[in-house]
């Protein structure tokens, strides 16, 4: 009997631009976060390094995408256009496959090992198959309480995550590879597509062209562009309401550091919830400016959670905005209503809103923008959730059709909160030339923010 010899990665061969990525991979890198254009073989290169580890060791391999039902459409059922051949079939040869289970999505090798195609928006129902090798797909659209849970399980077997993405906004996929960047232990990397040669310079100018287009804006469609084929982490999301005002405040040296002021009060806007996220914005004003010194958000946890934070901090407090729904009688035992628990947690005095329409409160957070600065480190969280929060698409109008709600609204509303209450009226924009950025900042602090 003649048994053939498969050897891996069967027949394939990284790009160019990819064999950075796969020599630290054989190399015995464990971790590794890639920034990669729309398009440039990210999961190719992952599908065909587990289907390495998994014959080097034997262990339960899984390939994560944010949602298990989108999983078999982009990986498991996908064919390479080149060869007409699905992409598990060229990475993972039959011949050595024990079993393929199409139900759930599971290749059983001979050796013993497994490979998965699972999603994040259900990673801790997979009891009983502890990974020791995982790639994380479109790691910017999942769960970040995936690697929350996994990394600890991954430090102890010795496993490896590989990180694959394109920008969607500010969020956690950019903060933790800004973070990375600065590690050693990490591989990163940033790959705007004017370096790969995947497009040629007319084929991305096609590209833009068509994304603009479809969006029916230009604006928007620059965003996408910049934010999927050149990897532009600062890039608007499509349909952001506040992205443009944020970019902005960048350019006019409004984020950065502001920190607390003792002179001053501390103004704290809240949007609450119970099942999900509660946001809560701590801010300062001086009858001209408003700064934003610091945000806090907590999922599921209630109003202790805050209370708790809110008594680390030397902050001294003017007054508390909170929406009209803080009447309700959900939080705490006893049918308390929120506000009566928020009282006996020493949240005081309250100032309780009345119903507002989103585009009040969008429309007011529009308005007061050009006077506020942001702290940018203690803000981050929050100043990406306004950077994320944008309109909803409906796919059979064509249209925008109101706010998504989703994870950014909350901290979104909770700034409106304070917009549609703070009574600064911003000045008329204004038309004379701009100073240079190192003066208009020294500017600033010596005589844009003055305590009255």
């Amino acid at each position: 009997m003649i048994t053939a010899t498969i050897r891996l990665p069967n027949g394939w061969r990284p790009r160019d631009y990819q064999r950075p990525l796969w020599s630290y991979l054989r190399g015995g890198g464990l971790r590794a976060d890639m920034a990669w254009h729309r398009r440039s073989g990210k999961d190719d290169v992952s599908l065909h390094w587990a289907a390495i580890a998994s014959a080097k060791r034997v262990g339960n391999f899984w390939h994560m995408l944010p949602e298990a039902n989108q999983a078999r459409k982009a990986i498991w059922e996908a064919v390479n256009p080149h060869t007409g051949k699905k992409r598990i079939d060229e990475a993972f040869p039959k011949a050595l496959r024990a079993s393929t289970r199409d139900t759930d999505m599971r290749i059983e090798f001979k050796n013993g090992s497994t490979w998965q195609v699972v999603g994040s928006d259900n990673y801790d129902s997979l009891v009983g198959t502890t990974p020791i090798g995982v790639v994380f797909s479109e790691w910017s659209l999942a769960k970040p309480d995936a690697w929350t849970y996994l990394r600890p399980i991954l430090a102890e077997n010795g496993g490896w995550a590989l990180f694959l993405w394109t920008p969607r906004g500010r969020n956690h996929a950019t903060r933790a590879h800004e973070a990375r960047e600065q590690d050693p232990a990490w591989f990163t990397e940033r790959l705007p597509a004017t370096k790969t040669g995947v497009f040629t310079e007319a084929q991305l100018e096609k590209e833009k062209a068509d994304l603009i287009s479809e969006a029916g804006s230009e604006e928007e469609g620059l965003a996408k562009f910049n934010s999927e084929y050149l990897v532009d982490f600062d890039a608007a999301v499509p349909g952001s309401y506040y992205g443009p005002a944020i970019a902005k405040a960048r350019e006019e040296d409004r984020l950065g550091v502001f920190p607390y002021d003792p002179a001053l009060p501390v103004i704290t806007a809240w949007d609450i919830g119970v099942d999900d996220y509660t946001a809560v914005w701590f801010l300062q004003e001086n009858g001209k400016q408003v700064r934003a010194i610091d945000y806090f958000e907590t999922s599921g946890e209630g109003p202790q959670a805050v209370s708790e934070f809110m008594a680390t901090k030397p902050y001294k407090y003017a007054h508390h905005h909170l929406p009209h729904d803080v009447m309700v009688r959900e939080w705490g035992g006893g049918a308390k209503t929120r506000y009566q628990t928020l009282l006996e947690l020493g949240v005081k005095p309250i100032r309780v809103g009345v119903a507002q329409d989103p585009a009040e409160r969008i429309n007011a957070a529009r308005r007061i923008m050009p006077i506020v600065s942001f702290d940018a480190k203690a803000c981050a969280v929050g100043l990406d959730r306004l950077r994320n929060y944008r309109k909803r698409w409906n796919a059979s109008l064509s249209a925008y059709t109101g706010p998504l709600h989703d994870e950014n609204s909350h901290g979104s509303d909770a700034f409106g909160e304070f917009a549609v209450n703070c009574r600064i009226v911003p000045p008329k924009p204004a038309h004379a030339p701009r100073d240079p950025p190192d003066l208009r900042s020294r500017r600033q602090e010596a005589s844009d923010w003055m305590t009255a």
